[in-house]
């Protein structure tokens, strides 16, 4: 396995994520392989009473929002891009020799970046306790210029730039509505990772990707507070990482993630998941996140009385999957009426705001107290959200409501549905973008799934713990899974 981080104490063993890339037998292959990286999350979703807590989770929500609903000025077909620095977040390596970085895994962004050196604004550290790292392409002897007339670069724009030269760059701005912003240009580099030969058996491969390399960040991606070294995005973009593999032919072009708030860790898989078995509800078309189609709400079983287009989709409206969000929103209509249902047995209970959440003392198990909350979405398919997940702790006997009021959060997504961690833990989602579907299915997280390349092999992956930390709020942590089918891409 690859050693310790320069941060992590000895002894220290906190729930991480670990990718496991499950490989076919190519013709220079010897024998089916899989590979490993380690992901940490940032914020513990269940707060501990901490001053600040609360407030420092909808602050990182609300930052993202700016940039997820805003338009977007990006060389890159026009996709709006969250970039702000999520939940989860891996240490990769990029170069020859390779150098590590540590960058945010995020479904809501699209493009690899990390920043450059000379980088204007670029953090020169971190409040997380990790050492940053400037990426040199002129100090890796296998880094590349991407320029604008290669053809990574006009597939993005959709052509030759008018203003293209044979040396001119390719490069890329993205210009957010909380003001935040970056900029660079592309380079393309191998990124490193250690690749599974048999039971705990690892050895170095490497494969080449184009990614961005940050000259100039702005407003909040700037500060030193949550510093990362970059963003490794999981979009539906062609420019993705993802993408970029599965046009190669060498992974599926389909992840699924589990996220455990039980125990700790959980399952980040890029592949064929063959078990669970998953129902989907197809994905919006042409639009830049994962976008799905919401039918209704029940609370305990009795559908809240809702103006039928209220989920309609459309601009800055409609209903988005994403695990870079921690909480979960709804416009202010939904909210009320979801708020009144949830606490419609509970007429002696006071609820007081705590940084804005609204929040109530609570002796009893909330289990067995409050209802289930379900989501149905199109195609039959049913997202079953229990008060365990929706009302979180933050202090003995004190309870918060997790939904929150999207009108009061956002002014641009008041009215739509975005559901994020709250909703999404302890279930399996699958992300099929071959069929441009997804689904899920509750999980246990801790445990394991079943993953298949494309020659019909299966592989059983465990939920698994690596000695690490560096900070006690990143012991939450996933398990990372890749099935593909000739080489991958990462390095711890």
């Amino acid at each position: 396995m690859a050693a310790r981080g320069a941060c992590d104490p000895p002894g220290a063993s906190l729930r991480r994520l670990v990718l496991l890339l499950a490989l076919s037998v190519s013709a220079l292959a010897a024998a089916d392989a899989s590979g490993v990286f380690e992901v940490q999350r940032k914020f513990t979703r269940h707060g501990d009473g901490r001053e600040g807590h609360l407030s420092a989770l909808r602050e990182h929500d609300g930052r993202r929002h700016g940039r997820l609903l805003a338009a977007v000025d990006l060389p890159l077909g026009g996709s709006g891009l969250a970039t702000e620095t999520g939940l989860y977040f891996t240490r990769i390596g990029i170069g020859t020799p390779a150098k590590r970085y540590y960058v945010q895994v995020d479904t809501g962004s699209d493009i690899l970046w990390v920043n450059c050196v000379s980088c204007d604004g670029c953090p020169r550290k971190s409040n997380l306790g990790i050492e940053l790292t400037m990426y040199d392409p002129r100090g890796s002897q296998s880094g590349e210029l991407v320029t604008c007339d290669q053809q990574f670069c006009v597939a993005n724009y959709g052509g030759v730039l008018p203003s293209c030269t044979s040396t001119s760059p390719c490069e890329y701005s993205i210009s957010y509505g909380d003001g935040s912003s970056t900029a660079g240009f592309f380079v393309t580099d191998f990124l490193q990772y250690n690749q599974v030969t048999g039971d705990g058996q690892t050895t170095p491969a490497n494969a080449s990707v184009s990614f961005g390399c940050g000259a100039k960040l702005g407003g909040d991606l700037g500060s030193s507070n949550l510093a990362l070294d970059g963003i490794l995005g999981f979009g539906q973009s062609n420019s993705s990482m993802l993408s970029q593999l599965a046009a190669a032919g060498k992974v599926r072009k389909m992840f699924a993630h589990c996220l455990d708030t039980v125990n700790g860790g959980g399952i980040f898989a890029i592949g064929n998941v063959v078990q669970p078995k998953v129902k989907t509800t197809p994905l919006v078309p042409d639009m830049p996140h994962y976008n799905v189609i919401l039918k209704g709400i029940d609370v305990g079983g009795t559908a809240l009385g809702l103006p039928t287009n209220i989920f309609d989709s459309g601009n800055s409206k409609g209903t988005i999957i994403d695990s870079g969000t921690t909480l979960a929103y709804v416009p202010e209509g939904v909210y009320k009426a979801l708020f009144a249902m949830v606490f419609d047995k509970h007429q002696d209970i006071s609820v007081q705001t705590l940084q804005d959440f609204n929040c109530f003392q609570y002796s009893g198990s909330v289990i067995d107290g409050f209802p289930e909350v379900t989501f149905h979405f199109e195609g039959d398919v049913s997202l079953i959200v229990s008060p365990h997940d929706y009302l979180f702790q933050n202090g003995k006997n004190l309870y918060c409501m997790g939904f929150q009021n999207g009108g009061v959060q956002t002014k641009d997504g008041k009215d739509m549905v975005l559901l994020g961690d709250l909703v999404l833990s302890n279930k399996l989602v699958l992300y099929d973008l071959e069929n441009q579907a997804i689904g899920w299915t509750d999980y246990n997280c801790s445990s394991s799934i079943k993953i298949s390349d494309d020659k019909g092999s299966t592989y059983t992956v465990n939920a698994d713990d690596i000695s690490s930390g560096c900070e006690v709020q990143w012991r939450k942590s996933l398990i990372l899974l890749l099935a593909t089918t000739v080489i991958s891409y990462l390095m711890l």
